[in-house]
């Protein structure tokens, strides 16, 4: 079975909302066996979204949308499916009880706007939609399955779940082989570098395949497979893996969904070690995200940007004339930074960053990018040096991610 999806809204045109839907569906189709050959973005147009839908339809079995169900006047999912089909549309009793239930549930008046919503072409069908007002609706045309669903991301997702997929698997859609992947995050070497150290696997692979790809702050390895089973699929891409994590070592933090804040976070709790952080160019983001991960209270103690040289100075007891003749940005200031955090704290570990994030500030000796990260522990006190490129957040980003894959590598004794 061949799959298309047409996202719809004029928002996402104009860059104002993030297309997460369709990366979720693909992703879905994908575990189920369902080729993507395209996904076509289309604001709220009715010439154009019919347009979009039929070229859909020519060369898809099924025609998943997202989008354009609400109740304004702009949402004309359902006028472009019942234009295609050249039907009329027509309230569904279903869907309107259902919508009614579902607005006084939580204390909400109906009107004529929200039963809109309610409305499907002729010979059309609903998909409940357990957590909004608008139903997904199903139609068939020359062939192809048009299937509509809300563009809110929670209601999506639970309506493919739920509806979609056991839909598209009872037409035969799945179970068949399936698409199946594994990322694995890097961090501490470039693309360039990485197609060096394993170029020699990325040119022998066949099934699965391998792609590396730059993501911000380090590479990632896409390994992918087809086979005829899960259990197929996780057997082949072991093999592929464990072979790249022969040759690549500790330059791999971690798989899929996983993040370096989180791996370093379960590294210190196992450990039973505590850390703080002392930040100047990145403004408390390492701090930020160490802090984003459930039960980081474990392990970290707090921290303190200290953005400029008299803050330094007062809450970590940096010595002025350290700042006056290396100046802020340096390798002896980032050291005492991360000293004078740990000694404060009372922390195991602490690290420190200092920087310019630019876009302003830089000198030739001092060039936007340059960025010092120290590590201190009761042992010893490390510091690296980086020319980071992009933009403020960008060189931000990079410095978090640098200072916390300075910690991992810490905890791994690589450091």
């Amino acid at each position: 079975m061949t799959a298309e999806i047409v996202s719809v809204g004029t928002e996402l045109l104009l860059g104002q909302i993030t297309d997460t839907n369709a990366t979720f569906i693909s992703e879905k189709l994908a575990e189920r066996g369902v080729n993507v050959y395209f996904r076509q973005t289309v604001g709220d147009n009715l010439e154009r979204l019919c347009a979009t839908l039929r070229l859909a339809g020519s060369r898809a079995d099924a025609v998943i949308i997202t989008g354009g169900l609400g109740p304004t006047d702009d949402d004309i999912t359902r006028e472009a499916l019942a234009g295609i089909v050249g039907v009329e549309l027509k309230q569904d009793p279903q869907a309107a009880a259902s919508i009614k239930a579902f607005l006084k549930a939580r204390g909400r008046s109906v009107n004529a706007a929200t039963l809109r919503q309610a409305r499907v072409p002729e010979g059309g069908t609903i998909a409940p939609n357990r957590h909004g007002t608008a139903p997904g609706i199903i139609v068939e045309h020359d062939g192809s399955e048009f299937i509509a669903l809300p563009g809110v991301p929670s209601e999506m997702h639970a309506m493919l779940e739920d509806c979609v997929l056991p839909h598209l698997e009872a037409r035969g859609g799945g179970p068949g082989p399936i698409i199946k992947s594994r990322i694995l995050h890097l961090s501490g070497v470039g693309e360039s570098a990485l197609g060096e150290m394993i170029g020699d696997i990325l040119q022998g692979q066949s099934d699965p395949t391998i792609a590396p790809y730059a993501a911000l702050g380090g590479v990632q390895l896409r390994i992918t497979t087809k086979a005829a089973s899960d259990e197929d699929a996780s057997t082949k891409i072991a093999r592929v893996e464990q072979q790249l994590r022969a040759r690549l070592g500790s330059l791999v933090f971690g798989t899929d969904d996983e993040t370096l804040e989180a791996v370093v976070g379960t590294m210190l709790a196992q450990r039973r070690l505590t850390i703080t952080t002392a930040e100047s160019c990145t403004g408390g983001l390492i701090a930020n995200r160490l802090t984003d991960i459930s039960g980081s209270s474990a392990y970290f103690v707090g921290g303190v940007v200290t953005y400029s040289n008299q803050e330094k100075a007062r809450l970590l007891g940096v010595a002025p004339e350290l700042m006056e003749q290396h100046g802020s940005v340096s390798e002896v200031v980032a050291k005492a930074m991360a000293v004078g955090a740990r000694e404060r704290s009372g922390a195991d570990m602490a690290a420190a960053a200092t920087g310019i994030a630019g876009p302003t500030g830089g000198t030739p000796q001092k060039p936007v990018g340059l960025v010092w990260i120290a590590l201190a522990t009761q042992e010893s006190v490390i510091c690296q040096e980086h020319r980071f490129h992009g933009a403020r957040d960008q060189i931000k980003w990079r410095t978090s991610q640098a200072a916390l894959n300075m910690v991992r590598l810490r905890l791994l004794g690589e450091l």
